[in-house]
């Protein structure tokens, strides 16, 4: 390990690195409020704009477009311009969707405020995890980037509590609330506050010292290290940074391919493979279409949105196990055993859904206390989630990649990424409506399987070296 790495341990300004990366972590608290703030209007749009299942599914999904988009252009972007202009893009498409969102009269209206929504949702899910790696010091790396999936979390929780609270003023989130709008209009709208702030505090905080290196601006890059250690320290890690990355030329998506092999490195198939991993699991079936399902299994709406806010409380809580375990434990154990315990939950899960039967409105009916074990069940995934996948994937996307090609490679990740929580969002009512929910879970876990023998044979651990230690190792 690189001497630098241990050099900066005693000597890092940690409540300046934290505030920044707080800062950077704003647009996770964004990207998890915005994914969960559909979860209970579903029912609601369906009513507002007339739209059947399928229409439905879209309206869900439409904002993953976006995503797919916006995380395949900010890395690339974001390697021109600078990580910081382009989260101030995506902070300001967060207000200008939220605002949207609530405004729409029509599906065709609402799908074009949620794809710009899912813009600023790509972008963030990538800059701010990349930002703050390029930022933090490499001991405590992992912790800071898990910040990112915390953040996450905490937005779903806050939006799962925020239509729970809205819901139970008005009675349904078809329901009118405050002049004269409906209730899920107001379930957008609260997304304007944490969006405005993000903004904000984003006009405070300084540009990546690498991107800096890279854009031919050393002298910046040693200010905004000194300010985080010291200045010696600063021109050391200076000196590290500019053996690692390519200033000769601009960057491009062609950086992803060996120009020794003429093939992608191999290092993009392992981020591409956890990228679309993380989905296929299923974990967004539970995050987007929570109280659908709970309403499936027997639970009243009410019930349903009360369900989410507990699924979000332990959501919350295993993410901070993860901060607590992500650099003892490292990241390959810990998405071993995400996969097989997602697996297992999703087995089980599997089995309580199968001996479901149709009740006279056409919901799944649970027999005796199956509803039940299937709600603690459904629970468990998501701890197991929670302190794996869910911040560890983003962590190693956050730290993988050389430093030669980090943009171009998050680019396509995040496409991979979002891409693949687009099928498996529109894809979801197509088959709960046609091989029901057993069978469904059952395809799932099987990806939890996959998981792990993938991590297992290809990811290689990252915990503890410095990024451009990591750089040279792809060399």
């Amino acid at each position: 390990m690189n001497n630098l790495s241990e050099e900066t341990k005693g000597k890092a300004n940690m409540p300046r690195i934290i505030f920044l990366s707080a800062v950077a972590a704003l647009g996770g608290f964004l990207f998890g409020f915005d994914s969960g703030v559909i979860n209970g209007t579903v029912d609601a749009l369906q009513g507002a704009f007339d739209s059947d299942a399928v229409g439905t599914g879209f309206n869900v999904a439409s904002m993953l477009l976006g995503c797919a988009a916006g995380a395949f252009f900010a890395g690339t972007l974001a390697d021109k311009f600078g990580r910081k202009y382009v989260l101030i893009f995506a902070a300001a498409a967060f207000i200008v969707s939220a605002w949207g969102s609530g405004v729409s009269s029509s599906s065709t209206e609402f799908v074009m405020f949620r794809v710009l929504g899912g813009l600023a949702v790509g972008a963030a899910s990538i800059l701010s995890p990349a930002y703050i790696g390029e930022i933090a010091p490499p001991h405590i790396r992992g912790r800071l980037i898990s910040l990112q999936q915390l953040a996450i979390v905490l937005g779903l929780f806050f939006a799962f509590f925020s239509n729970y609270n809205l819901a139970n003023i008005s009675g349904s989130a078809s329901n009118e609330l405050w002049w004269g709008f409906q209730t899920w209009q107001w379930m957008f709208w609260m997304e304007l506050i944490p969006a405005s702030l993000f903004f904000l505090f984003l006009l405070f905080i300084p540009e990546s010292p690498r991107y800096l290196v890279a854009a031919n601006k050393s002298e910046k890059a040693v200010e905004v290290l000194a300010r985080l250690t010291n200045l010696v320290l600063a021109k050391k890690q200076v000196d590290e940074i500019e053996t690692t990355v390519n200033r000769e030329r601009k960057p491009s998506l062609r950086d992803i391919i060996n120009s020794k092999t003429g093939k992608v490195h191999s290092i993009v198939w392992v981020g591409i493979a956890l990228a679309a991993l993380q989905q296929f699991t299923g974990i967004n079936v539970v995050f987007y279409y929570g109280s659908v399902l709970w309403q499936a299994a027997g639970f009243t709406e009410a019930d349903a949105l009360l369900q989410n806010v507990i699924s979000g409380t332990v959501n919350i809580a295993f993410t901070i196990v993860a901060i607590l375990l992500v650099e003892r434990l490292g990241r390959k154990l810990l998405l071993m055993i995400g996969g097989l315990g997602q697996a297992f939950m999703l087995g089980v899960l599997a089995i309580l859904f199968s001996t479901g039967t149709l009740g006279e409105a056409g919901t799944l009916v649970l027999p005796g206390n199956n509803g039940l074990y299937a709600l603690i069940a459904a629970n468990g995934y998501i701890a197991f989630f929670a302190f794996t996948w869910g911040p560890i994937m983003w962590v190693m996307l956050g730290e993988m990649f050389s430093n030669k090609f980090r943009g171009a490679a998050l680019a396509v990740a995040g496409l991979v990424q979002w891409g693949s929580n687009f099928l498996i969002t529109i894809t979801f009512p197509i088959m709960l409506a046609s091989i029901g929910l057993g069978v469904s879970y059952g395809i799932y876990a099987g990806f939890g399987v996959v998981a792990f023998l993938v991590v297992r044979s290809m990811v290689t651990e990252t915990k503890g070296k410095t990024l451009e230690d990591i750089s040279r190792e792809q060399e």
